[in-house]
């Protein structure tokens, strides 16, 4: 078996450097991850981070392993690697293997972000909570007025916390679920009629007519969990009441497309447009990001709590369908869902 063929074996990437500091070997997958045949080529021209061409120069003088971190950048984003060295004394050459460890760092950083987020969420309103109490214990003890007014800010805190937690732990579920395949046959208009007879009142309080259109014929039934698309549609129609125009309209459209190019089947499409300011695009890529907000303060004062359009996103994903977005400044916001339908369910 040649010296190639083992290289191949190997399930990791892996690169041969000699004691010239010269790379004698590699195998596919360490080409996957610089692009291009490093063999013949000295290490310092390939890999230009010092702490890697020190390990490298540790193990050739004399050390048996080392141990170092490499980090590419590939498509835009830090590709990062945790890089074992081990000396090969009968021809004094190190071989270098090659971990991906982007998923995990990544993960933990978005673990840091989520303890960070949720924190900040929290101590705002446990911060006016702690004011106001101290205030009504204090200056405010025997005016009325204030009390009634203060209760009535300390009641909207105290909500706007129960949704946030409500809202994770929905999304904690709606995550562990994720992988899991829904398999209920769910007739899709009476859930949206459902939720609209349901939001009817908050659309009053704002003015804003509902417009439903059935452009189809065709039954419309879906492979999926009624509760979860429930809750997909209420934060759709929910979102497109708060942050459309006040005495203005919410279109929902139903529409069965025979054939959807995402998941290349027959597929029944909704839409939910509302007449409001609209967002810019530049914001649209992130809006279902856990917290992600357009506008932090107009948010809060709607309640929201920057989670509805992250747990759609899950949900969505779950029942195979996708999520499409569109806006402009001016010209009101379009979310678009596309379920498929039993056939290709």
């Amino acid at each position: 078996m040649s010296s190639d063929e083992v290289l191949q074996a190997f399930p990791v990437p892996v690169l041969v450097v000699g004691c010239d500091q010269r790379v004698t070997g590699q195998n596919d997958g360490a080409t996957n991850i610089f692009g291009v045949d490093l063999v013949g080529r000295h290490v310092a021209t390939a890999i230009r981070q010092p702490s890697l061409l020190e390990a490298i120069e540790t193990v050739l003088t004399g050390d048996a392993h080392a141990d170092a971190r490499l980090v590419i950048s590939k498509h835009g984003r830090d590709m990062l690697y945790d890089v074992h060295l081990a000396e090969l004394v009968s021809d004094h050459s190190v071989l270098l293997t090659f971990l991906d460890v982007s998923p995990h760092e990544e993960a933990g950083q978005m673990r840091s972000d989520f303890v960070a987020n949720v924190s900040h969420e929290l101590r705002t309103p446990l911060t006016a909570l702690s004011g106001f109490i101290e205030t009504l214990r204090g200056p405010a003890r025997d005016d009325p007025d204030a009390r009634a007014r203060f209760l009535d800010i300390m009641e909207e805190e105290a909500s706007r916390m129960n949704r946030l937690v409500t809202e994770l732990l929905s999304l904690s579920r709606v995550e562990d679920l994720e992988r899991v395949r829904p398999t209920d046959l769910v007739e899709l208009d009476q859930v949206i009629s459902l939720v609209i007879n349901a939001l009817s009142p908050s659309a009053r309080d704002r003015d804003v007519d509902f417009r439903f259109f059935f452009e189809t014929d065709q039954p419309t039934i879906v492979v999926g969990e009624s509760d979860q698309l429930t809750q997909v549609f209420t934060n759709l129609i929910e979102n497109a009441i708060k942050y459309g125009r006040k005495g203005g309209t919410v279109r929902i459209t139903m529409n069965a497309l025979p054939q959807v190019s995402a998941f290349k089947g027959p597929g029944l499409e909704v839409a939910v447009q509302d007449d409001g300011d609209g967002i810019d695009p530049k914001h649209l890529g992130r809006l279902t990001e856990r917290f992600y907000r357009v506008d932090n303060h107009r948010s809060r004062e709607l309640g929201g709590t920057g989670l509805g359009l992250a747990i759609v996103k899950h949900i969505v994903n779950r029942h195979r369908g996708r999520l499409r977005i569109e806006s402009a400044p001016g010209a009101g916001s379009c979310f678009t869902v596309s379920l498929p339908m039993p056939e290709t369910a």
